[in-house]
């Protein structure tokens, strides 16, 4: 099967390239037709942004922003909002075609979106960001709504971006409302345990893969690359269950103890100096040394590309479990398969996020809030189904966990677009 010509045709390398192969493998095992296909791989709708910033000093810069909705087959479409100099379009078409299949394999009533603005949150002030977020979200108003398009935070943005969209979404019709993203403040209608879901969710598929490969979690030890929202909770979860955290990095650093990590005293560090680097709990070691050192399990828990052909060799530990979308390349990943190193892939493991932004949702939808066992309940249990289904699915067909859940994920919106059929 070759992909249609009138298909979305990423750069020669990036996210989109893996994305769309991936797509295109399932595709070929489930047989669909050229035109099933090219619909899968083409986004339903884009838009690219101009955001103009007045700064502090009164100068004035220009920034791009985009949103790519890749599909509505099983409801609105659902993905965060990621501030980061790198985002281009083809990275976000990726990220959303891959929040749809996330959004099937966990079973939630969602298509893929997702949205970025090519900023450095970093070297802007509170009220710049603020200014950016509201322009962004007036430009993309028309295509955004509780029952279209609900954002949610992703890399650079967090609770108080969600705040100001919602902000700027409510007034602009003229009433509050709360649906519009997830991820908000618990005052403004948010939900008990989102801010920590993906991370738990992480946690909760790292245990129940080394649980397949027989691997007491008193006994492990493991490895974080990035310690934001998700790397930190990770990070967190795993120690708390056992398992001898030795390394974690951010951009600025990374740090190693071999005894593990004291997570809480670091996660202080953190909050007093804005890095890892520095922490006198642990010795100094090359941020590139975290994905390959001598552990049990690795969390790349960042950005995507980060295990790349170059260093997937020399990958030491039994099970990779992406918390970050789309760390490993697909070139990696061969490498990864042949040494038989387990990879939980990223629409499975990090898919907490979404279901508890699904359950904010709801809770929106019926303006009651769960307490947060009941989040962290339903949480632990849509994340264990998808486990098992994936691998389930994985040992009935010979498939490594990423062929499995994207060819689940992906044969569960062609069900959903073959029932409803095509209009006109």
């Amino acid at each position: 099967m070759t992909l249609p010509d009138s298909a979305v045709v990423p750069d020669a390398a990036g996210p989109l390239v893996d994305a769309m192969a991936q797509l295109h493998k399932a595709a070929a095992t489930l047989e669909l037709p050229d035109g099933l296909h090219e619909l899968l791989g083409s986004p339903r709708r884009e838009m690219a942004v101009s955001i103009p910033l007045r700064r502090d000093d009164g100068s004035i810069a220009v920034y791009s922003g985009y949103r790519v909705q890749h599909n509505f087959t099983r409801g609105p479409a659902k993905g965060g909002l990621r501030y980061a100099p790198s985002v281009d379009l083809d990275e976000v078409r990726a990220l959303a075609m891959w929040m749809t299949w996330k959004c099937a394999l966990v079973d939630v009533p969602y298509g893929g979106a997702k949205g970025g603005v090519a900023i450095d949150p970093r070297t802007h002030s509170t009220a710049e960001l603020e200014r950016v977020t509201r322009r962004y979200t007036s430009e993309i108003l028309p295509i955004i709504g509780p029952e279209v398009d609900i954002p949610a935070p992703d890399i650079g943005t967090d609770e108080r971006t969600m705040a100001w969209i919602m902000d700027t979404y409510s007034v602009a019709r003229g009433y509050t409302v709360t649906g519009i993203v997830t991820g908000k403040p618990l005052s403004l209608g948010g939900s008990q345990g989102r801010a920590m879901a993906t991370s738990r969710g992480v946690a909760h598929i790292a245990l129940l893969a080394m649980a397949s490969r027989g691997i007491d979690p008193a006994h492990a030890t493991a490895a974080v690359q990035g310690f934001g929202k998700v790397g930190y909770g990770a990070a967190r979860f795993l120690a708390e269950a056992g398992v001898k955290v030795r390394a974690v990095s951010d951009v600025d650093g990374a740090v190693y103890a071999h005894d593990g990590l004291d997570i809480a005293h670091l996660a202080a560090h953190v909050e007093r100096t804005g890095t890892v680097a520095g922490f006198d709990g642990a010795e100094a070691i090359d941020p590139a040394s975290v994905l390959t050192l001598d552990v049990d399990v690795v969390v790349p828990a960042a950005v995507e590309g980060v295990l790349t052909e170059e260093n997937a060799p020399k990958v030491q530990a039994r099970i990779v479990v992406e918390g970050a979308n789309g760390p490993t390349t697909g070139a990696a990943d061969a490498i990864l398969k042949e040494r038989d190193v387990l990879v939980v892939p990223d629409i499975l493991a990090n898919a907490g996020g979404v279901v508890v932004s699904y359950f904010e949702w709801v809770q929106a939808n019926q303006a009651y809030q769960w307490s947060e066992r009941e989040v962290n309940d339903r949480l632990e249990e849509r994340m264990a189904r998808a486990w098992h289904d994936v691998v389930a699915h994985s040992g009935a067909h010979g498939m490594t966990y990423r062929e499995a859940a994207t060819v689940l994920a992906v044969e569960r919106v062609v069900d959903a677009h073959r029932l409803r059929g095509l209009y006109p």
